[in-house]
């Protein structure tokens, strides 16, 4: 399977990154508005996690002032699923 598909689907097993997914899907936010949502966790943590979601392009990140904003990369995500679907030849229904 391809390497960037294995990457993709890899950094989406971990909970926590989902969960951050589902918090861009909202809107851009900045780390710190990130964190907000995930008490438990650290600023460094939270960090990581992005980065392991911007390594496979699942997030994409731009800075405005002093702040580095994230928003979710939906292309990436669709591309590596129809990479998966097509080297499975899954069949969709509609």
């Amino acid at each position: 399977m391809d390497e960037r598909c294995l990457d993709i689907f890899r950094a989406l097993s971990d909970q926590t990154r989902q969960e951050i997914l589902e918090l861009l899907e909202e809107h851009e936010r900045n780390v710190n508005e990130i964190c907000e949502e995930f008490e438990e966790m650290t600023q460094p943590s939270i960090s990581h996690h992005l980065q392991i979601l911007k390594r496979c392009y699942l997030v994409s990140s731009k800075r405005k002032g002093k702040m580095i904003y994230y928003s979710i990369n939906k292309k990436a995500m669709r591309d590596a699923l129809e990479i998966f679907i097509t080297r499975f030849h899954i069949q969709i229904l509609g």
